[in-house]
């Protein structure tokens, strides 16, 4: 199975594509180009920033919540106006942020990293809960697949160079409790695990950086099937459409010397199974 395409235009890194469930519109990012992007009806759309944003979550139907270099922020959608809800690594210049997903409990994950040539260990994931934003993992060098179980009893995660994908058990309010484990190893495969999501059955599905595909996984680990994508860079998947069935998957420029035309561009393929509905954060 395949994906086409969905979105023409090229991003150096796309990232954090999220369907609003409330709009039934799409929203991703190109990181390294600073803008934040949509489609309504076959319309592009796209917000340019002065710094790297890198995820978003839902607020309401008129308002998400972006994560970026500096900080987590409110943002009107219709008037592109962003307000600072609470500072994220702020003073730490050479850190951005990278992979994120609001949990079933109102809270938002957020992973940092390195800017340039990640250095190992420079980042953490962190949970906005009520409020506040708490770092729950240290020594993260690229941060990707936050993802969450249908029952919300365990969230994943990845350190994208360990080539594993981690299980955390969370508490009833959703902070992690007692050992995360492997869920996923992809060392033997050559595989690195980018950004990951869940669907309604609790099937994880990962996009794997290089491998041009995101792959499905049964709630005990093992793979179930993969959907090729014309990007070699797959970076993060969602599920949307009016039904929840499509699954939409950016990818990226970086890192391809010779990138063909097929590069960077935002691809959708039929799922054949239902997503589960993106969570609300609560501000």
């Amino acid at each position: 199975m395949s994906a086409a395409v969905f979105d023409a235009r090229p991003c150096t890194l796309g990232e954090g594509p999220l369907w609003h469930p409330e709009r039934n519109q799409l929203f991703w990012f190109d990181i390294i180009g600073k803008r934040l992007m949509s489609q309504v009806d076959g319309q592009p759309l796209e917000w340019q920033f002065d710094e790297y944003f890198s995820a978003a979550g839902w607020i309401d139907p008129d308002t998400l919540m972006l994560a970026s270099e500096t900080a987590l922020w409110r943002f009107n959608i219709a008037s592109g106006a962003h307000e600072k809800i609470v500072p994220l690594e702020a003073d730490k210049p050479h850190t951005r942020s990278n992979d994120g997903r609001a949990d079933p409990f109102g809270g938002f994950w957020i992973g940092t990293m390195g800017k340039e040539n990640p250095r190992q260990d420079a980042g953490a994931i962190y949970r906005f809960y009520e409020g506040a934003v708490e770092p729950i993992f240290f020594g993260i060098t690229i941060p990707n697949a936050i993802c969450f179980s249908p029952d919300g009893r365990s969230a994943y995660f990845a350190d994208t160079p360990t080539q594993k994908i981690m299980r955390q058990p969370l508490d009833a309010q959703g902070w992690p409790t007692g050992e995360h484990e492997v869920f996923v190893d992809l060392e033997p495969e050559g595989l690195f695990p980018d950004g990951a999501v869940v669907d309604a059955a609790g099937y994880l599905w990962n996009a794997q950086w290089g491998a041009a595909r995101v792959a499905r996984y049964a709630p005990d680990g093992s793979f179930d099937r993969a959907i090729a994508v014309g990007g070699k860079h797959s970076s993060c998947p969602a599920f949307g459409g009016p039904d929840l069935d499509t699954l939409f998957v950016t990818t990226a420029l970086e890192a391809i010397s010779a990138p063909d035309a097929a590069q960077g561009l935002l691809y959708s393929a039929a799922a054949g199974v239902t997503g589960q509905k993106e969570h609300r954060v609560k501000v």
